[in-house]
């Protein structure tokens, strides 16, 4: 019998989603500086080293976030544009559910996605995240990844010069989602 789990947003300070995201795919202002802001590998958002606690001001700025082919992260309008740091991920998933054979994930902003053929965990240093908007990916909060492993499955996959090795991961929508490789001898 799977074991429980209360919603991990409110332990986690969970932004409801409200409003659209802009269409920042249609900004292309010149690049205006670097602001002193950053979201920690741990979800958090400083600026000017304090942290960000009002969840409105997040997620407003969450909306006009974009991450470009340099691999920088900026804060966009119509005619400013903004670097910014982030340490790992953009964003944290916060919450899953799962319901007839689909996983549906929520952001630490509020943003809600199906893990399907678009949104496909991939293991960035051996660690699942997947894509969420602009450019940008959610890294799997560690209680969310224990959730998954729970239901994970192992596949048999090549391996490395170490031999053969096994995947584990969930089904969701019909498409193999990866939490992760260990050789097969550690089964």
């Amino acid at each position: 019998m799977p074991i429980e789990h209360p919603p991990l947003t409110p332990l986690l300070g969970h932004i409801e989603s409200d409003g659209a995201i802009p269409p920042l795919e249609d900004w292309h202002p010149p690049l205006s500086g670097a602001m002193e802001l950053c979201i920690r590998a741990d979800g958090r958002w400083w600026h000017e080293g304090e942290p960000i606690t009002r969840g409105r001001l997040v997620r407003l700025l969450s909306t006009l976030l974009r991450r470009e082919d340099d691999g920088a992260h900026y804060l966009l309008t119509p005619v400013e544009k903004w670097r910014i740091e982030v340490e790992d991920c953009a964003f944290q998933i916060v919450d899953a559910d799962h319901q007839a054979g689909v996983w549906t994930l929520t952001t630490n902003v509020g943003d809600r996605l199906t893990l399907d053929a678009d949104h496909r965990l991939r293991l960035d240093r051996d660690l699942p995240s997947v894509p969420v908007r602009f450019g940008m990916a959610a890294r799997l909060h560690r209680n969310v990844y224990y959730r998954l492993i729970e239901q994970a499955q192992s596949r048999p996959i090549a391996g490395d010069d170490d031999g053969p090795a096994l995947e584990l991961g969930v089904e969701s929508a019909g498409v193999w989602q990866p939490l992760g490789r260990l050789p097969e001898e550690d089964a």
